[in-house]
C-alpha cells in the first residue's frame, strides 16, 4: 500500500476544484485580490502589487496604522444587449470588478514619507520604517544567577 504525504489529497482537490472552475469560464486566481511580494529591507519595506489592466486614478492606496491597503477599481461600459458602438460582441469576458488586499506590516512605518509607483501594471510601494532608537535603559534588566 503507498503511503501518501500529508497534503497530497488537498492539492488533488484543489486541482479539482480549479478544473471545475475552468470549466465554468471563471479563474480561480481573479477572486478579488491581489498578488503582492514584499521584500524587508534594513529601512524600508517595499511592496510589489501585481494590478495588470487598472488605470492609475482607479487604485486607492492607504496605511491607517501598520496596515497597508490596496483597492483597484475597474468599471466597464455596459452597451445594450451585447451591442458596442461599432458592431456585435462575439464573445464579451471582461467585466467591471474591484480588488482588495490589505497587508499588515509588522513594524512602524512613516506613512508620511511613504511613495507609491505604478508602471506596467505594478505598483510598488516604499514604505520607510520609523527609526526606533536604541536606549540601553529601557526594557528590563534580568540578573543571570
Amino acid at each position: 500500500m503507498r503511503r501518501s504525504a500529508p497534503f497530497d489529497e488537498i492539492e488533488q482537490f484543489f486541482e479539482r476544484m480549479s478544473r471545475n472552475f475552468e470549466q465554468m469560464g471563471v479563474s480561480p486566481t481573479s477572486w478579488n485580490t491581489i498578488d503582492i511580494d514584499i521584500a524587508d529591507y534594513d529601512t524600508e519595506y517595499v511592496v510589489m502589487a501585481d494590478v495588470p489592466g487598472f488605470d492609475r486614478e482607479h487604485i486607492d492606496l492607504r496605511l491607517d496604522d501598520d496596515m497597508l491597503t490596496i483597492r483597484a477599481t475597474r468599471d466597464h461600459t455596459d452597451e445594450s444587449e451585447g451591442h458596442s458602438e461599432t458592431g456585435l460582441y462575439l464573445q464579451r469576458e471582461r467585466h467591471a470588478e474591484t480588488l482588495n488586499r490589505r497587508i499588515r506590516l509588522p513594524e512602524p512605518i512613516d506613512a508620511e514619507t511613504t511613495t507609491a509607483n505604478y508602471t506596467n501594471g505594478v505598483l510598488t510601494v516604499t514604505i520607510p520604517k520609523l527609526a526606533v532608537e536604541e536606549d540601553e535603559d529601557s526594557g528590563h534588566r534580568i540578573d543571570i544567577s
